[in-house]
């Protein structure tokens, strides 16, 4: 009995212990007391805060920001934040943590307990996200330094895991100049792009003296850039080209849509946002310049390609500009300086022709080729894109695809616009939509099949009638007769 009330009282001890343990934690009552013990414990402490602003004064990025994010955002205590976004990674099947506006994280280094705050200060022109670092003044001597460089070691390792996950950014309108981006996951190269192997051999040897010529530029005094123009018939492999650029140099690219700016002040603001080892683009800019159909004045521009300010943010930057033509637009706009090295995209001719055969057919010689040759001598061409997209269309017989292609020389080649393929142009002198492109019963259709069918018949027909004719007069017949 004497041995019986300890062994009863220390299992009503436990099952209460228990009891409350599971209450707290149940009602969420063991968080709070947490809360409120954090709280009262910090009281004896002074903490001195460190902002991190996303933009410096002159509204260029901080590149610390942007390593304390990835940073804070590979720490397991994300989970332990009171307000956590959950998206979608780069695979199907991955979700990633994001620290919410005005949420705090907690770390631990060296023994000392660090505090992160996500701050979003909301303005009438613009959101501005800071990241404000807590620390006791106590630690701050012994640790701060030692912190830092570890944030830096842990955002580079980051970074190179990331490397070749490549990012493409389209400007917003109404958003301050700011950029939204996406992966970057063209598959061009300059081994899948239709080009004479010379030329790229050139670009390709121009862009490599570009990165290792960083000192050589600064000796001259002159900003580490590289600006190029590319110029051709749309459906030529302009935007082809810029991807494989991009993914040669492993570049982001910064694609810049004019009729998105409210004034110059927005574009030069793009420029100012934008990274090292980069590619900025402005496509159809002789549009812009003939038409000028955007709030961007000319000078804006011009300042943008070779400008005070283009001096000191384009560093370790390639400039890319895309027109159909460059004849109409004024000289001065084209200098060297404003633009180093000029390359044309012609429409396709029989090099390119086995160039594309050989990549979307996997066919580096067939029969029908010297017929080929015969019809581009005589003048015959269609842009690579057309010339593509039926190889495609028959990529399971090579063949097939070849005599498509034979048709559609035939039928549209010479006249270049007077046909349903490669009419680019509307009856108004505008320039057509996409889904203008192809118009209903045009070749690239299914009922297409028949249109160039009927034709070659008639073709046949009229070649019939002709040798008819000739040996008619031949024999000696009058022309009445024949």
């Amino acid at each position: 009995m004497i041995l019986y009330r300890p062994i009863l009282q220390i299992f009503v001890f436990v099952f209460l212990f228990v009891l409350i343990r599971v209450i707290l934690f149940k009602t969420g009552l063991i968080y709070s007391v947490k809360k409120w013990w954090r709280i009262i414990h910090d009281c004896f402490h002074v903490y001195q805060s460190f902002k991190v602003p996303e933009f410096n004064e002159s509204m260029q990025e901080n590149h610390l920001y942007k390593k304390v994010s990835l940073y804070l955002h590979s720490l397991p205590s994300m989970e332990d934040s009171d307000f956590t976004n959950l998206i979608t990674g780069k695979k199907p099947n991955d979700i990633v943590l994001c620290l919410d506006s005005n949420q705090t994280v907690e770390d631990d280094f060296l023994g000392a307990r660090i505090f992160w705050v996500n701050e979003q200060v909301e303005k009438s022109e613009s959101n501005r996200r800071n990241f404000v670092l807590k620390i006791r003044k106590a630690d701050k001597r012994r640790i701060l330094r030692p912190y830092l460089q570890h944030i830096h070691t842990v955002a580079d390792e980051i970074e190179q895991q990331r490397k070749r996950d490549l990012k493409l950014y389209m400007n917003v309108t109404g958003n301050n100049g700011r950029w939204r981006s996406i992966p970057f996951t063209h598959p061009s190269t300059f081994d899948t792009i239709a080009m004479e192997s010379s030329l790229k051999s050139k670009v390709k040897s121009d862009l490599e003296s570009f990165l290792k010529a960083k000192q050589y530029y600064n000796r001259l005094g002159r900003v580490w850039k590289r600006s190029f123009l590319l110029y051709g018939p749309s459906g030529t492999g302009k935007s082809s080209f810029v991807a494989a650029m991009a993914n040669f140099l492993s570049y982001d690219v910064f694609d810049i849509d004019l009729s998105k700016l409210l004034n110059d002040s927005d574009l030069k603001l793009l420029l100012l946002q934008t990274t090292g080892k980069s590619i900025i683009v402005i496509e159809d800019l002789d549009r812009f310049l003939i038409e000028k159909s955007t709030a961007v004045s000319l000078s804006g521009v011009l300042n943008f390609m070779d400008g005070i300010l283009n001096s000191c943010c384009a560093d370790e930057r390639i400039m890319v500009f895309t027109m159909n033509g460059k004849d109409p637009i004024d000289p001065a706009i084209l200098r060297p300086g404003r633009v180093d090295v000029h390359i044309h995209f012609p429409l396709c001719d029989f090099s390119g022709f086995k160039a594309l055969a050989d990549s979307y057919l996997g066919v580096k010689d067939h029969k029908l080729f010297p017929q080929v040759e015969e019809i581009f001598l005589n003048g015959a061409s269609l842009s690579p894109a057309e010339i593509g997209e039926l190889m495609i269309a028959n990529r399971c017989s090579p063949s097939r695809a070849i005599k498509s292609v034979i048709s559609a020389l035939q039928t549209d080649g010479d006249g270049r616009g007077n046909g349903k393929i490669g009419r680019r142009i509307g009856e108004n002198g505008s320039r057509k939509s996409d889904s203008e492109l192809v118009e209903p019963g045009g070749l690239f259709c299914n009922e297409g099949v028949h249109t160039v069918k009927d034709f070659r018949k008639f073709y046949g027909f009229l070649r019939m009638k002709s040798n008819r004719n000739s040996q008619s007069l031949d024999s000696g017949s009058s022309p009445k007769q024949g």
